[in-house]
């Protein structure tokens, strides 16, 4: 059998340095934050990367939800399969962030800016609770010159699938446009991640420009709720929602649209454009005391479906993929995958 190629799959997102560590009341209290929640980090949040970083057993993760995935994707497929793009610094935070995708043998292409820091996310886990605070810093600079710079384009051109982050449309929207151009015009699959409710709900205009192109989306049940409401859909019923999504106007008529919701433990919705029927796969049951940090599990389940995709594996098995892995991803600390790694087979 003939080697596949290199870095078939190609992300676009926010890198971000995931710095996560156990916690307590004071901890919090001092940053004023709540036990469970996702904030941007205001002046007085600054301090808290070098607090847990210096005074606390912490654990560094190269985060942001699309690194995550691309991450998964390279967990599964054979080495050098994954080129991930976005915007770093040229600081410590950034070295580390290298380091840490090295270890796990994801290629990154970051956009570097040497003025501003690169982004962190401080994790204060206490109990079951973990409070997020996110400076999106260098990530928030990308630009469409470093897409089209000639040896980032060179992998666009290589790539036989792209995925996009929809955190990145609050970022750069005309580089998720060129990609979807370019997946049409070449029948390369476009896979776009909802990522959260806020996309659907204030970004609606750059996300409408891009559904046109949308071989694949994937989301889970409170953004398929968020797009509902904020496109006037009318509609509550998951499964409703996935076959209009799936039949929204399409540009590249070779490639059917795939509408994918994920629900937790409750079964993954999948509708098709022009099919009547939505299909669901019942999610495979964890013992709680297995479940360590469901953190990232969506993110997981992208990587694992992309890879599905990427290597020609049937819908079907492509959606077991994603929920073989997002099953091991919440049996570690944050988004994070097991080593020794563990191989694919089917639940």
């Amino acid at each position: 059998m003939a080697a596949t190629k290199d870095y078939r799959l190609l992300c676009l997102e926010n890198p971000l340095l995931d710095i996560q560590a156990f916690g307590d009341e004071a901890l919090l209290e001092k940053y004023g934050l709540k036990p469970n929640d996702a904030i941007l980090a205001e002046e007085k949040h600054l301090p808290i990367y070098e607090d847990l970083l210096n005074n606390y057993d912490a654990k560094l993760i190269a985060g942001g939800a699309a690194q995550n995935t691309a991450r998964g994707a390279q967990y599964i497929l054979p080495p050098n399969s994954v080129v991930y793009l976005g915007g770093a610094g040229d600081d410590k935070y950034a070295a580390i962030l290298r380091d840490a995708v090295k270890q796990v043998g994801l290629r990154v292409e970051y956009r570097v800016d040497p003025k501003i820091p690169t982004g962190r996310c401080g994790v204060v886990i206490t109990g079951h609770n973990r409070s997020m605070v996110t400076e999106l810093g260098a990530a928030n600079h990308y630009d469409l010159e470093h897409l089209k710079r000639p040896d980032i384009w060179a992998l666009v051109e290589n790539a036989e699938a792209y995925y996009i982050g929809g955190y990145h449309f609050t970022v750069c929207p005309p580089a998720i446009q060129e990609l979807a151009k370019q997946a049409a015009e070449k029948n390369k699959p476009f896979i776009l991640s909802l990522s959260a409710p806020f996309i659907c709900q204030f970004f609606k205009e750059p996300l409408d420009a891009s559904a046109p192109y949308w071989d694949y989306v994937i989301g889970n049940e409170g953004e398929a709720a968020a797009y509902s409401e904020s496109h006037g859909l009318g509609l509550t019923d998951v499964k409703e929602i996935a076959k209009a999504l799936a039949n929204l106007p399409k540009l590249n008529t070779q490639r059917k649209r795939v509408a994918i919701i994920t629900q937790g433990t409750e079964p993954t919705v999948v509708a098709i454009q022009g099919e009547d029927e939505v299909k669901e796969y019942p999610v495979h049951e964890l013992a709680k005391e297995l479940i360590n940090d469901t953190n990232g599990a969506g993110d997981a389940f992208a990587g694992g479906f992309c890879a599905g995709i990427v290597d020609g594996h049937p819908l079907e098995e492509a959606v077991n993929m994603g929920q073989w892995l997002a099953r091991l991803s919440i049996q570690e600390l944050g988004p994070s995958y097991p080593f020794p790694k563990q191989t694919y087979s089917r639940q």
